[in-house]
């Protein structure tokens, strides 16, 4: 189909046409790897992106964070050429809030969309004037595209991504719907497209397929020019579905609850089978991704990010507890705690990033992402936002040991409260109330938050509670 561009020029004047000087860094000059060996690295072509979201993925869900029963070699082969971040974050202990963030470069407190629903039970969407990372590389002269799951933008709202800097996309606009793999309807920029193999109810195109497909056939047709590429997945997700072939492995392995039909769905026999099988076939298809950039001869110039949106989730059969989801955080989505926003985060970027590294250190945000990408790109980041780039970390500089105060909030959807969390250095500050106490963790000898040490700590609780008083503002 036709890409449809979208003119957001008018979202540019943030733009002073200041070019940054990293990009003569990550693309001008040689990268010298261990051993002493050199990568030949010019070249005057910007670098491609490709991001890719998982959805509900717990940060011990993949073999290279720990995980023993869950095969997924492509994701840790992926780790294994590249760095892999173990204090890694999501914008958001749900879906919207985490991809809102992520889009903006501003943390829950400032960013437009914070829950999943108003008040009123509406879904918000990103404001006009909201500046968003795809604008930003596309006024860097990308040529961006998203595939898969949107959750910012209602029809008829100004949240439609085509609004928001997408030149092309195709997926689900609402969240909700995209609870069900086997859709009868998806949106291809402004235009619906029907699956009449999925109507009343049946249940014969497997959609992450689909978004696969779709996601290859826009790498190829810009293998020429510099893209980004948004991959928000949306597996690991429930419903509980997958392709036989991906489940078969793991049947007979594990003692089962069989999950009866949800919202006219058929009965899962075997839920901790499936729900493996969605994992296996997430890992196969960034294989798949991979082996294209080679195929293309375009993996050398594509930096290559693999994430998840929150923690693990127990809902519609899905069990957080399987498989030892969050590892051995506490907590999990719809959470403050570690467990509920730490997430798996590994970059790759062959000629660039050295493979094998670990990153036991960094604390990045998803609010850091876009002022990364903005470095990346040379060009600007908008003004006001909360990330700060940590371009430099990828090429293996050492981090700032500067601590600076990460900050989440959530308005929980069951009960209407407010909860706030502060992450300083090793402190992780967790209040589940505006007028409850803040509980205190020392991360480094206490990642799973299981001592509350606030009352040791007085000084260090009054100076974390003057930050929260100025963390926020109201959304009008």
């Amino acid at each position: 189909m036709t890409e449809i561009a979208s003119d957001c020029s008018h979202k540019y004047r943030f733009m002073s046409g200041i070019v940054l000087l990293l990009l003569t860094v990550a693309c001008q000059q040689a990268i010298t790897r261990t051993g002493g060996s050199e990568v030949a690295a010019s070249t005057d072509k910007k670098p491609n992106i490709i991001f890719i979201l998982a959805d509900d993925l717990g940060f011990g869900h993949l073999g290279s964070y720990g995980q023993t029963v869950l095969q997924t070699p492509e994701l840790d082969k992926l780790a294994e050429d590249g760095l892999r971040f173990t204090q890694a974050y999501a914008g958001s202990t749900v879906c919207a809030p985490s991809r809102s963030v992520l889009m903006t470069g501003m943390h829950t407190g400032h960013t437009t969309v914070r829950a999943n629903f108003a008040a009123d039970g509406t879904r918000i969407p990103l404001k006009d004037s909201d500046v968003t990372l795809a604008e930003v590389l596309k006024g860097a002269g990308y040529v961006t595209g998203m595939v898969g799951k949107w959750g910012l933008g209602e029809p008829g709202t100004s949240g439609l991504p085509n609004q928001q800097g997408f030149d092309y996309w195709f997926g689900f606009l609402n969240q909700h719907q995209a609870h069900s793999y086997y859709p009868s309807y998806l949106w291809r920029d402004d235009r619906i497209v029907y699956f009449n193999k999925n109507e009343n109810g049946q249940r014969n195109t497997y959609i992450h397929d689909v978004f696969v497909d779709e996601a290859l056939g826009f790498i190829r047709r810009n293998r020429d020019k510099p893209f980004f590429l948004y991959f928000p997945l949306t597996l690991p997700h429930t419903e509980l579905a997958a392709p036989e072939a991906m489940v078969e492995p793991y049947r007979r392995r594990f003692e089962e609850v069989p999950l009866e039909g949800i919202r006219g769905r058929p009965p899962v026999r075997e839920p901790k089978a499936v729900y493996a099988g969605m994992i296996a076939t997430m890992d196969r298809d960034v294989g798949r991704i991979r082996a294209l950039l080679k195929e293309l001869d375009i993996e050398d110039n594509t930096l290559l990010v693999f994430t998840s949106d929150n923690g693990p989730a127990t809902e519609e059969g899905a069990d957080a507890r399987s498989f030892a989801g969050s590892g051995i955080l506490r907590g999990i989505k719809r959470d403050l705690y570690e467990g509920g926003i730490r997430v798996p985060f590994i970059a790759s970027w062959p000629a660039y990033i050295e493979p094998g590294q670990v990153d036991r250190s960094s604390q990045i945000t998803f609010w850091d992402v876009l002022p990364t990408f903005a470095e990346l790109a040379a060009v600007a980041p908008p003004d006001g936002i909360d990330g700060r780039s940590f371009l430099s970390t990828l090429f293996g500089k050492p981090p700032s040991t500067e601590p600076r105060f990460l900050y989440w909030e959530f308005l929980h959807e069951a009960e209407g409260r407010l909860v706030q969390a502060v992450r300083y250095g090793d402190w992780k500050a967790v209040r589940q109330a505006p007028d409850q106490p803040l509980e205190l963790y020392d991360l480094s000898s206490d990642p799973a938050e299981s001592t509350d040490i606030a009352a040791e700590h007085p000084v260090l609780i009054a100076k974390i509670k003057d930050y929260l008083a100025t963390a926020r503002h109201e959304i009008p």
